[in-house]
């Protein structure tokens, strides 16, 4: 019997997506020390897009997708990029990265939940009891920082952290089943950074009309860079190829991963704070998304 290949494009994608993404949220909370979030977002987008861009036009693939494909990908784009990805970089001008991991960490069992009211899973008693788990670490969260909830900056950070993994659980449900349909990743992608680069920037000039340039350090210059090349370019190339070889909620349980990383940096280099409740709220949401995601390998009869 002929045994499978790996496909190390695949292993190189996720290994991406789980060790990149990881490291965005101590990006993010560097970059938005000296420039505002939304200038930060747009930023990041409009250079992943000129990269993207060049690449097209260096293999001679740059041409207009058509209004049907466009608003496919607009619709991810919208979601995952303006939405997602601005409200996290917004949350984090007020809570830890490490906060902010947590609880994007919850997007797994968010798609989880989505999948099944679409018809791409089926509700278990294990998924349900995953679920049950992964909130429980929500209440520990909101236990750990129950006194913080007076300040309005991080309610504000927390809500808008909420949005953030609501719009990425509905944009990766959609790409799924509809905008994977599309072969050319790096032509799709150009139009969603492009596209998103411009809502953003449009946001930035509403929300800081005046922005002062002089005020922005090296240090949240380079970590926009860092965002955009690693935590755009490279990390949603990888996300969109491995969507095309494994389920929405496959790709999904790398977020522990990215947690993890995340926490683990937020503590080495920005000396955010660990308490025991908070290490109890990252175990429980992680269990529950590893419950979720847990599938027993077949035994193949030979």
């Amino acid at each position: 019997m002929k045994k499978q290949s790996l496909d190390y494009k695949l292993i190189f994608a996720l290994a991406a997506v789980g060790i990149i993404w990881g490291t965005t949220f101590l990006g993010i909370r560097v970059a938005v020390e000296t420039i505002p979030p939304w200038f930060v977002t747009s930023i990041r987008q409009g250079l992943a897009g000129l990269i993207m861009m060049t690449i097209l036009l260096f293999k001679k693939e740059l041409k207009w997708i058509g209004w049907g494909n466009f608003k496919q990908q607009l619709i991810p784009s919208v979601l995952m990029i303006v939405i997602a990805n601005g409200f996290t970089t917004i949350a984090e001008k007020t809570l830890p990265s490490g906060l902010a991991s947590v609880i994007s960490a919850l997007s797994p069992i968010l798609i989880f939940l989505g999948s099944i009211l679409v018809g791409l899973q089926k509700m278990s008693f294990k998924g349900f009891v995953g679920v049950l788990i992964g909130f429980s670490g929500v209440v520990f969260i909101f236990k750990d920082g129950l006194g913080s909830f007076l300040d309005a900056d991080y309610r504000t950070g927390m809500m808008f952290m909420g949005f953030a993994i609501l719009a990425w659980a509905i944009g990766t449900i959609y790409t799924k089943t509809h905008a994977n349909k599309s072969n050319n990743i790096v032509l799709n992608l150009f139009y969603q950074f492009t596209t998103a680069s411009c809502i953003q920037l449009v946001l930035a000039s509403i929300f800081s009309p005046n922005p002062d340039f002089s005020s922005w350090t090296s240090r949240s210059i380079l970590a926009a860079l860092y965002l955009s090349i690693f935590g755009s370019v490279i990390a949603f190339f990888s996300y969109s190829y491995a969507l095309k070889h494994v389920t929405a909620v496959q790709v999904s349980i790398l977020a522990y991963i990215n947690t993890i990383i995340a926490v683990f940096l937020g503590w080495l280099l920005l000396d955010e704070v660990i308490t025991i409740d908070f290490i109890i709220a990252t175990a429980l949401i992680i269990l529950g998304v590893f419950i979720v995601n847990y599938k027993k390998k077949e035994k193949k009869v030979v």
